[in-house]
This record gives structure tokens, C-alpha cells and sequence, in this order.
């Protein structure tokens, strides 16, 4: 992959750090991620991976955004109540880095299609707000092999 004049300015201060360089923005812009759970955990972990270059975000939430979810929810805005929080989501991120692909899924994530989606991703980070999705997710990237990162409130 050749970047763009405006890539290189873009992702030019990672791009100069020691051991990252040119090499690691690439792989950056191949890797691919799945988000599950695009509420207060996984927001501002969908805009620094968009910020940062991540080719391809997979994001996954079947709810709707609500007017008490934009004081911790930052991919959204007072426009977004009532559109499908994906929706909304794939919106900002798109509008924060064109070199972002988003594909959503707002249908409820479950074990009969969680293991197909999430066999394209790379990368699977787990930010939903309860433990039956922490677990059906832990289980799927056992057996698919996919590396697994919780987001942990504090």
C-alpha cells in the first residue's frame, strides 16, 4: 500500500515514532476490528482506532441512541436520538477518517451469528455493559482463535 500525501500528514506523528514507522501505519490500515458494544466503552475506543488509521471496524450494538447516553457516549451527538447507535457511529467515524471502513451490525449479536461475524475481524474488543455478552464474546474468540481485549470500566 502507497499512502497518500495526505495520509502521510495524517498519521505522520505515529509514523515517526522509533520501531513504527511506515511498516506499522500499514498494518494499521490493513487490520481489522470488531467492536462489540458502541456505547460508553466502545466509543472512544471506536474514534482512536478511526484516528489512528484502523482500516476496518466492525461495530456492533442493537440499540438506539437516547438522549442520557450522549454525556458518556462520545460517537454521538443530540441529532443522533432515536437513529440505531451503529448508525450514528459509523457516521462519526466515517466523518472523523475517510480511510475508515465501518461495517455495523445492529441486529443483537447472539451464539448462532457470533462466531461468523467476528471469524473476518482480526481483532475483537469487548465493550458491552453487562456479563452475558462478555462471555458469549470470550467464547466465540476462544474457538475462532481471535484475540480478545475487554474494555473494564472503573
Amino acid at each position: 500500500m502507497k499512502f497518500s500525501e495526505k495520509q502521510i500528514d495524517r498519521y505522520s506523528r505515529q509514523m515517526i515514532l522509533p520501531g513504527f514507522g511506515r511498516k506499522g501505519q500499514r498494518k494499521l490500515s490493513e487490520a481489522k476490528v470488531f467492536i462489540m458494544g458502541a456505547g460508553g466503552l466502545g466509543s472512544p475506543a471506536a474514534l482512536y482506532l478511526a484516528a489512528a488509521g484502523v482500516g476496518t471496524m466492525g461495530l456492533a450494538d442493537s440499540d438506539r441512541v437516547e438522549l442520557h447516553n450522549l454525556q458518556r457516549q462520545i460517537l454521538r451527538r443530540t441529532c443522533d436520538v432515536g437513529l440505531p447507535k451503529v448508525e450514528s457511529g459509523k457516521r462519526t467515524l466515517e466523518f472523523l477518517n475517510p480511510d475508515v471502513k465501518v461495517q455495523t451490525y445492529g441486529e443483537r449479536i447472539t451464539s448462532a451469528n457470533i462466531r461468523e461475524i467476528i471469524r473476518e475481524y482480526d481483532l475483537v474488543l469487548e465493550g458491552s455493559d453487562n456479563f452475558p455478552p462478555r462471555f458469549l464474546v470470550n467464547d466465540a474468540c476462544y474457538f475462532e482463535r481471535k484475540t480478545l481485549i475487554f474494555c473494564i470500566p472503573r
